[in-house]
């Protein structure tokens, strides 16, 4: 019987399967890269495939920049600088206008040029971009959902309290269509106490429960949230850090209330009291380092006042890019009072922007004849980018 042989292999075998071979690693790797890609990109922050250069090195985008010359021309407007006005010119560009030609056919005569001075608006640090202010004006609801005294929160119904807040939204839109209103939910967090409590601080904390549902009210409405602090006998020390996880969330601002940080003996309520420069530095760094963690837009700090004496040192208070500073008129009273106790405690003592506080009841009483319109707000100088309603 004759063996069989194996037969001669063709050179064309030999090189379908070389090229098949190399398709096949070809698609191998294709699949490889496609699937570092992608995980690259799920990744927080820039993956490196190979080396410190790497195949997809991916670079994070460029963060949007805020519009200067914008944000300058709506602060002069807030404060109804005349366009014309050499301060307009002046405050825009940092240099003065042209001086006007002489006159070939007279003496020449030097014309100097001084340097405009107004107290608004106010040159303070620009803000990161998705600031809320100037472009925006900040209308807020007041209380605390405990009690029906506090203001309206505490007053009626989740459903009344938000179809107010809507209802005036559209009249202060109706009064000034070129800036937006953003609705807010400004709960007292901490309340000032008649008693001095457990550790004798004279305040009261509230449940998170209750801070969750100023929330969830705000997210309804997509508005924010201004967590009120009457700190009593304690610190902002001690206090703001407790808030850090409410303060993390991007639409959640703070309000501190001078009239109940008690400095001497007194309890709230039987003396007014006040903040200085280093309080409100503090809450300033505070807040600013949160939205550099947590990688937020900035944060509105709320100062309210009435008396001079509730902040003290004014012109050492910096705001910076992450947070941006209101102080906030609350007195009470008719119409031509309130007007006076803004141009006594606001207008002169400029830090950033101005906020106006509305009393449904208390602005009522004699001799009052009626609340304050927004139309009347607005003309105020600067034109206030807060307004709360208690």
């Amino acid at each position: 019987m004759k063996k069989n042989k194996n037969p001669k292999q063709s050179p064309s075998v030999g090189k379908r399967y070389l090229v098949k071979m190399l398709l096949l690693t070809t698609g191998l790797l294709f699949i490889v890269c496609l699937l570092l890609y992608i995980i690259s990109r799920s990744s927080p922050a820039s993956m490196y495939i190979k080396g410190e250069a790497g195949f997809f090195a991916e670079q994070k985008k460029p963060k949007p920049t805020l519009d200067k010359e914008a944000y300058d021309k709506k602060l002069l407007s807030l404060a109804h600088v005349d366009p014309m006005s050499d301060w307009y010119t002046y405050f825009l560009t940092g240099k003065l206008p042209a001086p006007p030609a002489i006159s070939t056919t007279t003496p020449e005569t030097s014309v100097e040029q001084k340097i405009p001075k107004e107290l608004w608006p106010v040159k303070a640090a620009y803000p990161e971009y998705g600031a809320l202010l100037p472009h925006n004006r900040i209308l807020a609801y007041y209380g605390n959902f405990y009690s029906t005294r506090m203001g309206i929160l505490g007053e009626f119904s989740e459903e009344e309290v938000l179809s107010r807040l809507a209802a005036e939204k559209a009249n202060w839109e109706e009064a000034d269509p070129n800036t937006p209103v953003i609705p807010a939910i400004n709960y007292i967090a901490i309340t000032a106490q008649g008693s001095a409590g457990a550790d004798g601080k004279y305040r009261l904390r509230m449940p998170d429960s209750e801070i969750d549902k100023a929330v969830a009210m705000a997210n309804k409405i997509d508005g924010i949230v201004i967590l009120d602090i009457q700190i009593g006998f304690s610190t902002l020390q001690e206090e703001l850090p407790l808030l850090e996880k409410y303060l993390a969330l991007p639409n959640v601002h703070l309000g501190i209330d001078p009239e109940f940080s008690m400095k001497g003996i007194h309890p709230p309520g039987k003396v007014i009291g006040s903040f200085n420069a280093d309080d409100m530095n503090y809450t300033i760094d505070f807040m600013s380092d949160i939205v550099k963690k947590y990688e937020l837009t900035p944060k509105v700090l709320i100062i309210h006042r009435f008396t001079k004496p509730m902040v003290q040192g004014y012109k050492d208070v910096t705001p910076t890019p992450q947070v941006q500073v209101v102080i906030d008129m609350d007195g009470w009273g008719p119409v031509d009072k309130k007007i006076g106790t803004y141009n006594l405690v606001a207008y002169p003592e400029p830090i950033q922007f101005t906020g106006f506080k509305i009393f449904y009841y208390n602005d009522l009483k004699a001799p009052s004849t009626g609340l304050i319109t927004p139309e009347e707000v607005i003309s105020l100088t600067p034109a206030p980018s807060f307004i709360q309603y208690q």
